[in-house]
């Protein structure tokens, strides 16, 4: 079973400092922790793609009403919790092993090295059934 890991710009549950106000020595740990996250999953055969974004001042949105030109709105956007910051797609055998890898990301060290609790969704990744033609 396939699932989309998902962590959002959301104010972790455990760190109330932005990324941004972090030492460069945590950064650096932070980005060390998803980068060997991303290996063990990988050397477990579990790891299918996993993503950091670029942060909301990078992005748009677009919207069409499939006849005219679409309309593309650049940020600042005041709801950057509502923007994904990156993404974990997992090939497991239960929801509970995902759970257990949201956790693990979950906490992921800030400034200290301390865990920051990030909130981490998990969302089972739908397949479209086979067609017979």
């Amino acid at each position: 079973m396939k699932y989309m890991l998902l962590k959002t710009y959301t104010t972790p549950a455990f760190c109330d400092t932005p990324i941004a106000e972090w030492s460069p020595e945590d950064i650096q740990a932070h980005i060390d922790f998803q980068r060997a996250l991303g290996e063990q999953l990988a050397k477990s055969g579990e790891l299918v793609d996993a993503q950091g974004l670029a942060g909301p001042t990078e992005a748009r949105i677009v919207s069409s009403d499939g006849r005219s030109a679409p309309v593309v709105t650049d940020g600042p956007f005041p709801e950057t919790k509502e923007f994904l910051a990156g993404y974990w797609i997992v090939d497991v055998e239960s929801p509970e092993r995902a759970y257990e890898i949201a956790a693990q990301a979950s906490a992921a060290p800030g400034p200290g090295g301390k865990p920051i609790g990030e909130y981490i969704e998990v969302r089972l990744v739908l397949s479209v059934p086979a067609t017979d033609q």
